[in-house]
């Protein structure tokens, strides 16, 4: 169970987004994809996504930009996780078994199973609101890959 890229750059394109949002503007695609140092075309979808998805507002033109709605703050990690990988991600088996669940499981089932519900909890109850908390400038510093 590895979180994907898709998944990486949804949610560093969001806590960046959230995080400007003080400095009251609209944040451009190519800022974004500028300072998250991602590329910009699989960024695109990627925000597209995640703008259908009501996490984030976007309007287009010069002034345009990307920009938190009232849904963004109160967004879980597992929405994301459903957006970017899919409504089955926590329930994939490690072997990639098309039948594995708790009444036909495969030989790792069991040996996962407590992680998986683990990981699940934590993202479940954990927000972009709560992420982006405390300590911004060295958290921009850090999901921006900026040295």
């Amino acid at each position: 169970m590895v979180l994907s890229k898709s998944f990486a750059y949804a949610l560093r394109g969001i806590l960046y987004v959230s995080l400007m949002q003080e400095e009251k503007r609209k944040v451009s695609l190519d800022e974004i994809a500028g300072q998250l140092k991602v590329p910009r075309y699989f960024l695109a979808k990627i925000m597209k996504d995640v703008v259908k998805a009501g996490v984030l507002s976007a309007t287009r033109g010069q002034q345009g930009g990307f920009f938190i709605n009232n849904n963004t703050l109160n967004t879980s990690l597992t929405t994301i996780i459903r957006l970017t990988d899919g409504e089955e991600y926590f329930n994939i088996c490690m072997l990639s078994l098309q039948k594995c669940n708790s009444s036909n499981p495969c030989p790792l089932h069991s040996k996962f199973e407590p992680g998986r519900r683990e990981l699940f909890e934590v993202c479940h109850n954990t927000t972009i609101g709560m992420v982006i908390k405390n300590n911004k400038p060295e958290f921009i510093k850090s999901i921006s890959l900026i040295k």
